[in-house]
């Protein structure tokens, strides 16, 4: 198992940059539902205080986690860290895209993230290999960032546990499709229930919604 380190973080702390934001999203791929950003403020001071805690190896690419321990891990960031989210709604993705509605939900997270410590980012560390564009913060881009890097893999978990939490939400709303349980991807019972019943109101119209193989 790999488990980010602070490397990155302490390269820039090193350059005396103290606030060193990581940013990931969550919810390119499905076919229905908001993309979820999430902005994660990892300080030297706070993970003196914490790193022993057993919550602290928790702190990993979403991916690598159980439901369980992804909320655990949200709730440890959460006290610890400040963090901020941002989202891009299906109307948002079909508009513009999923790429460019991607950039706008970090955007809003880094806006978000700003607003609760009342000071900017002075470096943004982001998954993936492109930059944000129209930003004027310096920025990093790390492909596999969410593995490797500590505070993109808590920016992973922010976004993935807050989508998860929206698309329960609307399983309320949308039954039929069973969002609590695949979360909007295109499983094969996802798209059995798209034949049956049609899109519903958050599918991505724009995404390729029916299988000709149904």
């Amino acid at each position: 198992m790999i488990l980010p380190t602070l490397d990155q973080e302490k390269k820039y702390w090193g350059e005396g940059l103290k606030i060193v934001v990581g940013i990931d999203e969550a919810g390119r791929g499905p076919l229905a539902g908001p993309v979820v950003a999430g902005a994660a403020a990892v300080f030297p001071e706070s993970v003196k205080k914490i790193e022993k805690l057993p919550e602290f190896k928790l702190v990993r690419d979403s991916k690598t986690l159980s439901a369980r321990q992804r909320e655990e891990a949200f709730d440890f960031i959460a006290v610890n860290f400040p963090i901020g989210v941002g989202f891009s709604s299906h109307e948002t993705i079909d508009r513009i895209n999923i790429l460019e509605a991607s950039y706008l939900a970090m955007k809003k997270a880094a806006s978000d993230l700003k607003r609760k410590m009342g000071s900017d980012a002075e470096v943004l560390l982001v998954d993936g290999r492109s930059p944000i564009p129209n930003t004027s913060t310096r920025q990093e881009n790390i492909i596999g960032g969410d593995k490797f890097v500590f505070s993109i893999a808590a920016a992973s978990i922010v976004a993935k546990v807050t989508r998860d939490r929206m698309m329960v939400g609307l399983h309320q709303k949308f039954p039929h499709y069973d969002f609590a349980r695949h979360k909007g991807y295109g499983t094969k019972f996802h798209f059995e229930m798209i034949k049956k019943h049609g899109p519903c109101e958050i599918h991505r119209k724009s995404f390729r919604l029916f299988q000709k193989s149904l």
